[in-house]
């Protein structure tokens, strides 16, 4: 028995409850959370001593904690770019965590964000002052990095305030470099997304890694926020293990394009997350592993966001060796024209190991490999939790995300629920037809009750 325990980011469903399904796969893991209530939300910040004192109560014997430094440092991920308290404060409670990690007697894995800086005017996760100023903030940071020190009409107290929060941050980024040094953590990663070519995000990673390279630390700088988590339990899981995956995009000749949301090229993004996951970079005839990619020729596509661009074409061959399908063609959302395609194809349930079309092109690697390599080194299959997780990858990635998330947004329709329901069905049956599944019940919530994010629940 594998045993795994994990302090999410945040209480959504592709953070909290999407690590445990996936950990399902193999009824030889155990993996331990805390109570979903201890976590945050889109308002709430995390109860930082209830998961302290969960962390305490964790059973000795345990082969890794995968853990969100965030969460205990600011109570979160959306928390840490709008918490107020000061660095004292915060290291208190990180010294606290610090000597919990140390009694354990295992791998830590941990994982930090780069504070980002998003190119708008919507607040909605960041400090109030980010609807009228959000842009002006992001040019002011761009320009500053690249030109040096620049004039703006940001008001001295909001541009104060920001950059005050985000020295804070940064040094605590560079307190975690002490403990990796110390031993306290085994692997640690920095996450930035959102990212541009130029910003104090980007120059702060940069510094990161000239710290990395100068003392030698088992840490990294990775492009991506919310799928590191699965990442660090893949490398959990393959804990040394030679795996060699192969990648084999759909459109060969764009793999040097650069996804939305991202400051490397798709081939980095790939060659990336497969590393991170403790695994090698091959090439097709050597590998273990195909991972699958549809990826996007000049642009990815945003569907809500109306850029739609065409659709798989060719000729889909699905690999004889064990595969998963990472669809990156859209940012956020399947490929219509992939999946149908693919599911004109016989799938093998032995070969498959999983599909996913979630998010930026980082959250879709991460999570994908995730699930391979799970069913991949499972020593207790099960087939149903297999089949289970697929079905709501489907509906969310697929049947939600690009097809009535689009329908919804343009009509005004609000998170109407009933009418999620409704345009659900004919997608289910499509998926429970194809995975031969019987299931008693799917459902569906806004768990921030807004459109960005479904619960798919499958009973």
């Amino acid at each position: 028995m594998k045993k795994f325990a994990l302090v999410p980011i945040d209480n959504r469903p592709v953070c909290y409850t999407l690590p445990k399904q996936i950990a399902d796969i193999d009824n030889d893991i155990e993996l331990f959370l805390p109570e979903r209530e201890f976590l945050g939300d889109l308002t709430k910040n995390a109860d930082i001593e209830a998961l302290l004192n969960w962390m305490k109560s964790l059973p000795e014997e345990l082969d890794a904690i995968i853990i969100s430094l965030d969460t205990i440092a600011y109570g979160g991920l959306i928390p840490s770019r709008r918490s107020n308290d000061t660095k004292e404060e915060i290291e208190t409670r990180l010294e606290e965590l610090r000597n919990i990690l140390a009694t354990k007697n295992t791998k830590v894995y941990a994982f930090s964000s780069i504070m980002r800086i998003s190119n708008n005017n919507i607040n909605e996760e960041e400090k109030e002052y980010w609807s009228e100023y959000g842009k002006k903030i992001f040019q002011y940071s761009y320009d500053c990095h690249q030109k040096g020190l620049v004039t703006t009409d940001i008001p001295e107290n909001i541009l104060k305030d920001y950059l005050e929060t985000r020295k804070r941050n940064f040094e605590i980024n560079k307190l975690y470099l002490k403990w990796a040094e110390d031993g306290i953590i085994d692997t640690l990663v920095y996450s930035k997304d959102d990212c541009a070519k130029f910003g104090f995000n980007v120059l702060e990673a940069q510094q990161l890694q000239k710290f990395i390279k100068e003392k030698n630390i088992n840490a990294l700088v990775k492009t991506g926020a919310d799928e590191i988590p699965l990442s660090l339990l893949s490398r959990a899981v393959t804990c040394g293990k030679k795996v060699k995956i192969a990648p084999v995009f759909t459109q060969k000749d764009y793999t040097n394009k650069i996804s939305k949301y991202e400051d490397i090229s798709v081939f980095e993004s790939v060659k990336g997350q497969i590393e991170l996951a403790g695994c090698e970079c091959s090439e097709e005839p050597d590998a273990d592993i195909i991972l699958l990619i549809n990826n996007f020729k000049e642009e990815q596509g945003e569907l809500v966001m109306g850029i739609d661009v065409e659709g798989f074409s060719g000729k889909l061959t699905l690999p004889e060796k064990p595969y998963v399908v990472s669809d990156i063609l859209n940012a956020n959302g399947a490929d219509n024209s992939f999946v149908e395609k693919f599911f004109e194809k016989d799938i093998n349930l032995n070969k498959f190991l999983g599909y996913a079309g979630w998010n930026t092109t980082g959250n879709t690697l991460g999570s994908a490999l995730c699930c391979a390599l799970v069913k991949y080194f499972a020593t207790n299959l099960n087939i149903s939790s297999f089949k289970k997780l697929q079905i709501i990858r489907f509906l969310d990635d697929w049947a939600y995300q690009a097809n009535v998330r689009k329908t919804m947004k343009n009509q005004g329709l609000g998170t109407d629920i009933n009418f999620v329901d409704k345009k659900m069905k004919q997608y289910e049956d499509v998926l429970i037809k194809k995975f031969d599944a019987k299931f008693e019940e799917i459902g569906y919530n806004f768990p921030w009750q807004r459109l960005f994010e479904i619960e798919v629940s499958v009973s």
